[in-house]
């Protein structure tokens, strides 16, 4: 349960840091408003809140969120979300019903895109761009 919690509370900080320092994440959130929240069935979670280009988290759940990721429980929302290959793995959570996205869908694909920010840069090496 510890894990999940640092979790939640570790990828606001990571947010933040990205829309500090990355132009272009930095421009996708600005004029957003937007409040989702990650928690588990039992209801231990932390609620995001975007809005003027600044995310702040807070503990807890949020009175009307726009969408909500639910885990079936704490170790496989962390599994879930500390995955390597994070898109498969919530695929699979979401196939699985160990994950349950409720809420305005058009929100939460903006929110893929924000998650995008986060990925590490793809390094390609000069054989890959060529044209055969």
């Amino acid at each position: 349960m510890l894990k999940f919690k640092l979790l939640l509370w570790f990828f606001n900080q990571l947010l933040r840091r990205q829309i500090n320092n990355n132009p272009l994440c930095g421009r996708y959130v600005q004029g957003k408003v937007l409040v989702f929240q990650i928690c588990t069935a039992s209801g231990v979670g932390r609620y995001y809140e975007i809005r003027s280009g600044t995310i702040r988290s807070f503990s807890g759940l949020a009175p009307h969120p726009q969408f909500t990721f639910t885990f079936s429980d704490a170790v496989k929302g962390f599994e879930i979300l500390s995955a390597k290959d994070s898109q498969a793995a919530f695929i699979r959570g979401v196939g699985s019903k160990d994950l349950v996205v409720s809420g305005d869908f058009r929100e939460v694909m903006w929110f893929q895109g924000l998650s995008a920010f986060l990925q590490p840069p793809k390094v390609f090496s000069p054989y890959d761009r060529t044209v055969f």
